[in-house]
Formats: structure tokens, sequence, C-alpha cells
């Protein structure tokens, strides 16, 4: 199995602090802009993403969700289609909560939708606290990946399901040729040009191959106590939901 987390994957190489200090500080740095490129570099197919994940959920009708890692908020926002009662959002990362919470006003929707400043290894919640816990596209940036997961798990109540979005490495020629260069090469290049953040666009092709992505990661899950675990690979397998259940 390849490891379950890598510390030393981290935005800014060279700096003394941590790896969640550092990925507060890169999306605090790349906030204003990234709602922009993750439609660019995505060429808008994470909306599909999102919709294809929150889907699972519909039969089991949760009435209390927690998103974790919900950075601008689009995940909870995707959520409401699901009509529960309340979603919480939390993240580390105070700049992307300020462009999630302005989002969630303008839509009017903060009596549905309440974010707040939340680390995924320490959630302040009871145990048995809700019936779905979401995440896209930040379980990569855990510091300790089975502690956030157990975390995840304490606050999930008996019965719940939890739903994760994240990136993964396509296996398959030629497509992972495409990939590797697109990630590598052009990503970097265009995230650079338009958030100014040199490393942000470079960690993010590292942090997914560091990731135990596959059964590695449903291997994880069920450590810290999910069942009835589940991939689903999208889109050539850049992309992957990962379900479970307490």
């Amino acid at each position: 199995m390849r490891q379950t987390e890598n510390p030393s994957v981290v935005p800014y190489k060279g700096q003394a602090t941590g790896k969640k200090e550092q990925v507060a500080a890169m999306f605090d740095n790349i906030s204003p802009q990234y709602d922009f490129l993750n439609r660019v570099l995505s060429f808008g197919i994470d909306i599909y993403w999102r919709k294809r994940a929150i889907r699972l959920l519909k039969p089991h009708q949760p009435g209390k969700i927690l998103d974790i890692a919900t950075g601008t908020g689009d995940f909870a926002i995707e959520a409401l289609s699901l009509k529960p009662e309340k979603i919480i959002g939390v993240d580390i990362s105070e700049g992307m909560l300020a462009i999630g919470r302005e989002k969630i006003r303008l839509r009017k929707l903060t009596d549905r939708i309440e974010l707040q400043p939340g680390d995924s290894e320490k959630l302040t919640f009871p145990d048995n606290s809700f019936d779905a816990v979401i995440v896209s596209f930040g379980v990569r940036n855990f510091e300790n990946l089975a502690k956030g997961l157990a975390d995840m798990q304490r606050v999930l109540r008996p019965g719940g399901m939890c739903v994760v979005l994240e990136f993964s490495r396509p296996r398959k020629f030629p497509f992972k040729q495409f990939y590797h260069f697109y990630s590598h090469q052009i990503l970097p290049l265009v995230g650079k040009a338009v958030s100014k953040d040199d490393s942000a666009y470079r960690y993010l092709p590292e942090s997914v191959q560091a990731f135990p992505d596959g059964k590695d990661f449903l291997s994880i899950l069920e450590k810290v106590g999910f069942t009835a675990t589940q991939c689903i690979p999208l889109t050539f397998g850049i992309c992957s939901i990962y379900t479970g259940r307490k």
C-alpha cells in the first residue's frame, strides 16, 4: 500500500510551518480567483462531478449535512438539491470562507447554509451529529489523513453516509500521459498567471500524486470505521467518488 499521508508534500517548500498552516495560507492567497480557476482548469467538468457525488445521497434524504473543507461553498450549495434541514460547512481558510459567505448571502441562502472556521482533524461537533458528511477536493490536503477521516466518522450518526470527491490518477494510455502533461505543465502556468501564486498550482499535481487513491483510500476509510465502502472513478480516472457508511 502507498503511504496514507505525505506531510512533506506542502505548497511552500522550505518554510518551517506545517502542512496545515501552509494549506490555509495558500487558499487565503488564491481565494479571490479560486472559483474562476476551477471552472477554467477543469473545463467546467467539476460542476458535473459535484452533482454526481451529491446524487448518491438522494435515497438517504439527509436532514443535517456537514461539508468538510467547504472552501467557497460550492459543494454545500449543490447539496441543497437534497432539501436538507441544515448544512454546515467548515474550512481552515478564512479567505475561502469569506468568498463563500458572500456567495451564500447574494443567493439568500444564509438560513440554510452556515459556514464557519473549523479544523477537519479537530471537529468541534458532538458525536453522531450529522446524517451525512461530505467533502470535495479537500482530503488530500489533510495533514493527518487517517485522523481527519476518523473525526468525520465520529460526528456521523449511525447509518449515516460519507461522500468524498477527490482527484485521482488516471491509469490507462493515452489519458494517463495526457493528464500528466496537462497537470504538471499547463495547469501550473495558468494557475500562476491568474492567481499570482507560484506554488499553489504546482502543489495540486504533487498532492494528487502523493494521495493514496482508489483501493488504498478505501482501506483507510475502513480502518477508521467506515463500512460498505465504494469507489466510483469519473472522467477516465481524473476524479473519484468514495462513499462509506457508519
